[in-house]
């Protein structure tokens, strides 16, 4: 179980995500990260533990983002450590994702055998990998997607 929470809007959002995450707490509490995006880069705080270990990491983030995503983590694959938290980031991608991936393992070792070099040991940064990949060859996102 994870809890995640997204926003794009006029409005300042590194608060609002906070916030959001306090709600949903309750369906991650070993890691939580957030992800904004400003002046065309992602800029990324993380930690292990409740959201409290978070909130002393969110002055680091950007204050004027308006686009950003946030997500507390209930550990699957991997330790609840920082490195295992998402967001997970590679190239212009950052990734969330609840659920887990069932042949990750077969993906990540084709993705070491090319070279990916793993900072975790979840199955998010396999498919994040395996996407940063794809859109090498193709740079349209949504086909990228529909090829992932």
């Amino acid at each position: 179980m994870c809890g995640i929470v997204g926003y794009i809007g006029p409005r300042q959002c590194k608060g609002l995500l906070f916030d959001g995450l306090k709600r949903l707490e309750y369906r991650g509490y070993d890691s939580a990260g957030i992800a904004l995006i400003a002046d065309g880069s992602i800029h990324v705080a993380k930690s292990e533990g409740k959201l409290k270990e978070l909130e002393s990491h969110l002055n680091r983030l950007p204050s004027s983002s308006t686009v950003g995503m946030g997500h507390t983590r209930w550990a699957t694959h991997g330790p609840p450590t920082t490195d295992n938290a998402h967001p997970h980031v590679s190239g212009h991608i950052a990734l969330i994702q609840n659920g887990s991936i069932d042949n990750y393992q077969d993906i990540k070792e084709e993705l070491v055998a090319d070279g990916v070099v793993f900072k975790s040991q979840t199955d998010t940064e396999v498919v994040l990998h395996l996407m940063n990949k794809i859109t090498v060859k193709t740079p349209d996102f949504g086909k990228a997607l529909v090829e992932l």
